[in-house]
């Protein structure tokens, strides 16, 4: 409704809020009047430091699990080269092995939902690290490809519950005014782990070809281990306390995350009246997801939309088979295609810092918009790039240039928008009832799209050629761009309960109209000042 939201008086912008200084954004009940303002003039924001420093950490904890599934996606791309070589695997088998954990994830992801519903989001955060724990275990001393699978596939179920729980763990601990950059950290540490997985790569690649993989395997259970002090030190979600009737829980973490008991009180009515109206079980949480209503069906058309459209453009193909791709190019050794990807994987982690500093500062549709669009770009050019060199209309050292700016270039546009946005959308849209459930269900979708894409990769390229590969998933890319324009709605700013609203609904838990966020601070504003005059 036009009404830029107050700014704090110290000028901090997005990153300073990150970490303890002020929001670009003031709440209703951080905003003081203006004659008490020692100046005269501009609204002043009380501080609130120490609460967003908390929340940061316990986002940045929660998040530790995602380098597990980075380390794998991107450890995978060079481990198959070797596994190849020592237990003499065939090219479906490859598709088979790098395909399957994204796949089997899915229903870890399913699992996920109806688990953190019982055990709580920061045990369910546990369970993935021991359940990826064992399969990592397993993958390392495994003497066959049977048995490499097996550790997989369980490494796949860990993986599925950490994808899910993580995202929505943090956008129920935080803030609305930087709930969207919080809610982003999974993203990059899942970036942050294929880069240290490339990485691994390019300085284990030198061991004898029995070893290599295996050191490349077993360094991924270290940033496991860590889970042990995380499940010390966060709190357990207040809002799934509610849901367990420990609203005294509930309140004590709500006065850790807030600026002050009074804002805590206030937090807990809100959650109390949501989860009253919402309360519902388990088996009628699927009901309504499977019978949607028009608000619901909405939800779900935009949430499993980007869950979707994140993968089918071919993200996890680049991500899994950069090697090959740049192979295709005109790469010849192996220290040079390990090379390669460890700069595909430094631009996809760089450019998420982007999308943080601006998630909550521009929104999320824009950075869709400009994420899908250049995604698309990238895309059409690494496809030309790669046709002309089978035409011969290209010289070989101008093809890998261009295959390697491309696919960086996809990378960055992938990790500005869609990569961190989609998790964003998925955990804040959804009401109370339905949330662990609905992106649990979008994490599968999600999952079950990337192994489809993993595991036909090469077999689609055997029978289209990499350049036609790329242009299919091109083409898909230009229809992500209508569906965001769409059915994608701007939900920066907005608490998990006005969200709804947004779709058409809100009733008894929203009141009867849509509020945007500006409004009601102004509202809240002119209050406080009639009061003072």
């Amino acid at each position: 409704m036009g009404l830029q939201a107050a700014e704090a008086t110290n000028g901090g912008g997005i990153l300073p809020s990150l970490f303890g200084g002020k929001s670009r954004y003031a709440r209703m009940d951080d905003v003081l009047p203006q004659d008490q303002e020692e100046d005269g003039g501009g609204v002043r924001v009380r501080g609130s430091g120490s609460s967003r420093r908390y929340v940061f950490a316990c986002s940045v904890f929660a998040s530790l699990n995602h380098v597990l599934l980075g380390y794998d996606i991107g450890v995978m791309s060079g481990c198959v080269i070797f596994i190849e070589k020592d237990l003499h695997i065939n090219e479906v088998q490859q598709e088979l092995l790098v395909g399957c954990l994204t796949f089997v994830s899915l229903f870890g992801c399913l699992a996920a939902g109806r688990t953190s519903d019982a055990i709580g989001r920061k045990w369910t955060i546990g369970l993935a690290a021991a359940v990826f724990q064992a399969g990592a275990a397993i993958m390392t001393f495994a003497p066959s490809f049977a048995v490499l699978m097996a550790g997989r596939l369980l490494a796949g179920i860990g993986i599925g519950f950490a994808v899910m729980v993580a995202p929505v763990y943090i956008s129920e601990i935080s803030p609305a005014t930087t709930r969207g950059s919080f809610a982003s950290f999974p993203e990059i540490f899942g970036s942050l782990g294929i880069l240290l997985g490339y990485v691994s790569n390019l300085v284990f690649a030198g061991l004898p070809d029995n070893i290599n993989w295996r050191v490349m395997f077993a360094a991924g259970v270290v940033p496991s281990v860590s889970i042990v002090f995380v499940l010390m030190v966060i709190p357990e979600s207040p809002r799934w306390l509610v849901m367990q009737s420990r609203a005294a829980e509930a309140r004590a973490v709500l006065i850790k995350v807030t600026d002050g008991e009074e804002e805590a009180e206030a937090r807990l009515a809100e959650i109390e009246d949501a989860a009253r109206v919402t309360a519902v079980s388990g088996e009628a949480v699927w009901r309504e997801l499977l019978r949607p209503s028009p608000v619901i069906r909405r939800m779900l058309v935009t949430g499993l939309g980007v869950q979707f459209l994140q993968q089918i453009t071919g993200i996890d193909a680049l991500v899994y088979y950069s090697p090959t791709v740049f192979r295709n190019a005109g790469m010849t050794t192996e220290r040079q295609l390990l090379a390669a990807t460890v700069a595909v994987g430094f631009s996809k982690t760089a450019f998420i810092v982007v999308a943080i500093v601006l998630v909550d500062r521009i929104g999320r549709k824009p950075l869709l918009y400009v994420s899908t669009a250049g995604i698309t770009a990238c895309l059409a050019a690494l496809a030309a790039t790669l046709s002309l060199l089978d035409r011969g209309a290209l010289p070989g050292g101008a093809a890998i240039g261009l295959a390697v700016l491309t696919v960086c270039g996809f990378m960055a546009f992938f990790s500005v928008g869609i990569g961190p946005v989609n998790m964003v959308l998925s955990s804040e849209i959804y009401p109370l009832r339905l949330r662990a459930q609905a992106v649990g269900l979008g994490v599968a979708l999600n999952r079950m799209t990337s192994g489809a894409v993993a595991m036909s990769f090469l077999s689609i390229c055997g029978a289209v050629s990499v350049a036609g590969a790329f242009a299919a998933f091109a083409a898909v890319s230009a229809l992500s761009v209508v569906f965001v324009h769409r059915f994608v709605p701007e939900t920066s700013g907005k608490t998990l309960e006005q969200i709804e609203s947004l779709f058409g609904g809100g009733g008894a838990a929203l009141g009867e109209a849509a509020v945007e966020l500006g409004d009601v601070e102004l509202l809240e504003r002119k209050r406080l000042v009639s009061d003072a005059s």
